[in-house]
C-alpha cells in the first residue's frame, strides 16, 4: 500500500455532491487507508484548502456549479506540479477525458465503476513518490556541481560565476563592492596532529562563525583546503575592512577542542575594491596576494590591495609564474640544457643540467625569470624530481659518452630537507639502469650553511650511493671555509663572481687562489664559474684548478640524448 505507513492519507476531494465524496472516502477506507479528507466545490476553497494544509491527493470530479475538473487542475499544477490529480466522474466524454489527461491529470475513473479507484490511488502515490525523488536526487546533483560538500558554501566555480555577473552589473552602476580572500593560520597543525576528521570539523565550524558574521547579500564561499573567500556588495573599502577584521577577531577568539586537545587558530585576510576593468580570476589573485603579505606582516590582519604596492606587483608577477610553471610540469613546458665542464688537466669532461622554460612563443626561458616564484611557493622540490627524471630518461635513451663524465644535477634548499628524495634517486637510477656514479648533485653553499644538519645528511647518503656532490658558489661567505672539515664532498666550485673580475681585481685573484688551495687540501678537485675569455683558462690552469665552466668553454645549449654526436662535441670552442 503506497502512502504513510500506518494508512494514513490526506484527500482533497472536489465534489458537489456530500453523497458520493462519502462514497469514495468508503472505498479508501475498505481498500486499508485512514483517510483525512476535506471537501470543496469552488475554486476559491479549493485555493484555501491547498495553501493552508498539505495533501497527499486530490480527486475531483468534472462538472460543478461554475467549477470543473481543467480549472481544478489549474490551481493543483500552480500549487505542486507532483500532487497526484485523479478524476472521478459520473459522465464524462471521451474527448473531456483526453482534454483533462493532456493538461496533467494522473487518471480517471468513472463513477460507476470504482473498483478501478484504488488500484490508480496505489499507482499515483508511487508514481509521485518515484517524481519526487528524482527531482530531489536532481536537486542534490546540482547543490553538489554548486556547494563545497564539506561546509555546504558555495563553491570555487559558482563564487567565480557570482563574481564576474558583479562585475557585469557594476559596468551599469555606480555601487561600490568589495572581495575578501581569508586564509587560517595554524589549520595545518590541527589536521597533522589530530587527523582530517578534526581539520574537518573545525572548518565546519569556524564556516558557521564566518556566516554569523557577514550580511545576508553577501557571497560567502570556501574556495579549497582553509581558504574562503567572501563576495560583499554594495559596500565600501572601509565597511569592508570592518567587517574583515570582525571576522578575523571571531575566528582568533574561537578555542577548538577535540579529544581533550585544545587549539586556537587565527586568519589572514586581504581584501580589494571590484575593478570593473578586471577579470574574476585576476581579482582573486590580486586578494590571494593581499593575504599572503598580510601573513609575511605578522598573521591576523587585514591587508588592502592598492595597484601602486610594489610588493604585490612583485607578488604577482611571481603567480604568473607559478602558473606557468605548473601547467609546464604537467604539458611538457620545461627541457634540460646542459653546459660543458671542462678539465685543464688530462680528464673526462663533466656536464652541468640547466633548467630552461619554453616560452608560449617558443623562446626559451632562463631560470632567473621563474626560479624565485617556485622558490617562494614551495614548488622546487617538484622541479628538482622533474630534472632528476627528465635527466634519467634523456642518459638511457643516449650514449652514456665519456666512462668518466658525469652530469651534475642543482638541488634546492628546499629538497635538502625533503625525506623521501633520496629514495627517489634511488628509483630512479635504478629503473633506467644509470651508473651512480655518472650522476653529481650540486648544493650551494648558502643552501648548505643554512640547514648544515640537513646538507650533512643528504651529501652523506649521496656519496654512500656512489653519486658525486659539488659545493656550488663556494666563496660567497668566507665563514664557510670551517664547515668544509664537515663537508666532506667531491667538488668545490668556485663562485664565479670573484673569476669573473679575478684579472683586474688583486683581492678577487686572492680570493680564487684561497679557495683553490683549501680545497685542495681537504681532497676535493675545483671547478672555477663564468670563465669568460681565454685568459680566464690561462690563469686558471696555473693556479692548478681542475676544471673551468663558462661561455670562454662551452655555451648552454639542449641536453643531446647522446654527447658523443658532432653537435654535443661543438659546444666546446
Amino acid at each position: 500500500m503506497a502512502g504513510n505507513d500506518d494508512g494514513g492519507l490526506r484527500v482533497l476531494i472536489a465534489e458537489d455532491s456530500e453523497d458520493d465524496a462519502l462514497l469514495i472516502v468508503r472505498h479508501l477506507r475498505l481498500g486499508g487507508y485512514k483517510p483525512t479528507t476535506r471537501r470543496v466545490d469552488s475554486a476559491q476553497d479549493m485555493q484555501a484548502a491547498l495553501e493552508s494544509e498539505s495533501w497527499d491527493l486530490i480527486i475531483t470530479d468534472h462538472n460543478m456549479p461554475g467549477f470543473d475538473s481543467l480549472e481544478a487542475l489549474k490551481l493543483v499544477k500552480a500549487h505542486d506540479p507532483n500532487l497526484p490529480f485523479i478524476m472521478v466522474s459520473g459522465s464524462i466524454g471521451e474527448e473531456i477525458a483526453v482534454d483533462v489527461m493532456k493538461s496533467g491529470a494522473h487518471d480517471y475513473v468513472m463513477k460507476g465503476n470504482l473498483a478501478r479507484l484504488l488500484p490508480a490511488i496505489e499507482r499515483e502515490l508511487r508514481e509521485a513518490g518515484n517524481r519526487r525523488a528524482h527531482q530531489e536526487a536532481e536537486a542534490r546533483i546540482r547543490h553538489m556541481a554548486y556547494h563545497d560538500s564539506l561546509t555546504g558554501l558555495v563553491n570555487r566555480a559558482e563564487f567565480e560565476r557570482r563574481l564576474q555577473a558583479t562585475l557585469k552589473e557594476a559596468q551599469h552602476s555606480e555601487e561600490a563592492h568589495a572581495l575578501l580572500f581569508i586564509d587560517l593560520d595554524q589549520f595545518k597543525l590541527v589536521n597533522d596532529s589530530c587527523g582530517h576528521a578534526a581539520g574537518d570539523e573545525l572548518l565546519r565550524r569556524l564556516t558557521r562563525r564566518l556566516q554569523a558574521g557577514v550580511r545576508g547579500s553577501d557571497s560567502l564561499s570556501r574556495l579549497g583546503g582553509d581558504e574562503f573567500a567572501i563576495l560583499l556588495k554594495n559596500c565600501e573599502l572601509d565597511q569592508a575592512r570592518e567587517i574583515a577584521q570582525g571576522l578575523l577577531d571571531s575566528i582568533s577568539e574561537y578555542l577548538f577542542i577535540w579529544e581533550n586537545r585544545t587549539f586556537r587558530v587565527g586568519a589572514s585576510a586581504g581584501l580589494v575594491r571590484l575593478n570593473r576593468d578586471k577579470e574574476a580570476q585576476t581579482l582573486l589573485s590580486m586578494a590571494d596576494m593581499a593575504c599572503y603579505a598580510a601573513k609575511e606582516r605578522g598573521r591576523n590582519r587585514v591587508h588592502v590591495f592598492e595597484e601602486g604596492d610594489a610588493e604585490l606587483n612583485q607578488r604577482r608577477g611571481e603567480m604568473v609564474w607559478l602558473q606557468r610553471l605548473q601547467s609546464a610540469l604537467l604539458d611538457g613546458g620545461l627541457t634540460l640544457y646542459a653546459q660543458r665542464i671542462q678539465a685543464l688537466r688530462d680528464a673526462p669532461p663533466h656536464y652541468e643540467l640547466l633548467l630552461r622554460l619554453r616560452g608560449e612563443d617558443g623562446e626559451i626561458i632562463t631560470p632567473d625569470s621563474f626560479i624565485p616564484a617556485a622558490e617562494r611557493y614551495g614548488l622546487m622540490p617538484e622541479i628538482d624530481r622533474w630534472v632528476i627524471r627528465e635527466a634519467c630518461e634523456q642518459l638511457r635513451n643516449g650514449s652514456p659518452g665519456d666512462p668518466g663524465s658525469c652530469y651534475f644535477i642543482n638541488l634546492s634548499a628546499l629538497s635538502l630537507s625533503e625525506a623521501g628524495l633520496m629514495a627517489y634517486i634511488h628509483a630512479q637510477l635504478s629503473a633506467h639502469g644509470i651508473p651512480s656514479d655518472r650522476i653529481g648533485f650540486e648544493i650551494t653553499e648558502t643552501a648548505a650553511i643554512a640547514d648544515f644538519d640537513c646538507a650533512l645528511h643528504m651529501i652523506r647518503s649521496l656519496r654512500d650511493y656512489g653519486c658525486k656532490v659539488a659545493l656550488d658558489d663556494f666563496g660567497t661567505g668566507m665563514s664557510s671555509f670551517s664547515y668544509l672539515k664537515n663537508l666532506k664532498v667531491d667538488y668545490l666550485k668556485i663562485d664565479g663572481t670573484f673569476v669573473r673580475n679575478m684579472l683586474e681585481d688583486e683581492m678577487d685573484a686572492a680570493i680564487v687562489e684561497a679557495v683553490n688551495a683549501i680545497g685542495h687540501i681537504a681532497g676535493m678537485q675545483t671547478i672555477a664559474e663564468f670563465v669568460e675569455q681565454e685568459a680566464h683558462l690561462e690563469h686558471l690552469s696555473r693556479l692548478g684548478v681542475d676544471y673551468a665552466q663558462g661561455w670562454a668553454v662551452d655555451r648552454p645549449s639542449p641536453f643531446s640524448r647522446d654527447i658523443d654526436t658532432p653537435a654535443a662535441q661543438a659546444r666546446t670552442p
